[in-house]
């Protein structure tokens, strides 16, 4: 069986049919899914989402690139972490890839709104899904400066949709995360990517398919869904020559034992 450790199942793509998503994800063989929360205006959908099926989880955050949405305070996450079905704080973290000409400072608001998510992580102790685009030395900085590795009593967590190299791969396995990859590594372009899949420990890996977003081989270009992440076991299991079936249960319990007895 397989986990799906994160997808957006509210969006419009795959809630306009949601019986059938589910049903196509039991049919694959995808045991559980972790639903992403990217904004307050609609964590109360992942919520509802999360609660209709006992093989779904959801996460409580806001996305790093969208200034124009709520802004999370420490006490609002606190809240909505306490929700049920909740067992992970994010997707928070940084993303400057559309923001490459911005000024010294223009860019503190992110900083800052990661910083919230990390210390509401702390204080309800769940991990944490960290989004880093083009912002990996800064991803690294804020979280060792707000103590998030379980060294330090932090919660830990999940760099998502991996796409760095190994020297940053190393660094956050360094500070106790886990590295979640996604249909990319499936990509002609990835090889760079598939050289961090063939060394990394397999205790720290997952698995996902950032659905509906990123489709892998051969799917890509379509609408993703939770069904294909067996497509992203195959790939990691071709490239570590493995049986599929012991990098789907290796990643599952990678999973469970991040989220605890939340599940």
């Amino acid at each position: 069986m397989f986990v799906d450790s994160h997808c957006h199942l509210d969006f419009p793509e795959l809630a306009a049919d949601l019986p059938s998503v589910l049903a196509r994800m039991a049919e694959a063989r995808v045991s559980h899914a972790m639903c992403i929360s990217v904004k307050l205006e609609t964590v109360e959908r992942v919520l509802a989402i999360a609660a209709q099926a006992p093989n779904l989880y959801a996460t409580v955050g806001v996305h790093p690139d969208d200034p124009s949405v709520q802004e999370p305070d420490e006490a609002t996450l606190i809240a909505l972490a306490a929700r049920e079905k909740v067992v992970a704080i994010g997707e928070t973290g940084l993303d400057y890839h559309w923001h490459s000409n911005a000024e010294p400072g223009a860019l503190d608001w992110q900083r800052e709104r990661f910083r919230v998510h990390i210390r509401a992580a702390r204080a309800v102790n769940k991990p944490l899904v960290i989004h880093t685009r083009k912002s990996a030395e800064d991803t690294l900085r804020i979280l060792e400066e707000e103590r998030a590795a379980p060294a330090d009593g932090g919660p830990g967590g999940i760099f998502h949709c991996f796409t760095e190299n190994r020297a940053i791969a190393e660094r956050a396995l360094d500070l106790g995360f886990h590295i979640s990859f996604s249909g990319i590594v499936t990509f002609k372009t990835a090889a760079e990517l598939r050289e961090v899949v063939a060394w990394m420990p397999l205790d720290r890996m997952l698995i996902e398919t950032d659905s509906p977003y990123l489709a892998p081989v051969p799917y890509r270009g379509k609408t993703n869904e939770p069904s294909y992440v067996p497509h992203v076991a195959a790939e990691i299991a071709r490239v570590r020559q493995m049986p599929i079936e012991e990098i789907a249960r290796i990643t599952s319990d990678n999973f469970f034992r991040l989220i605890g007895n939340q599940a």
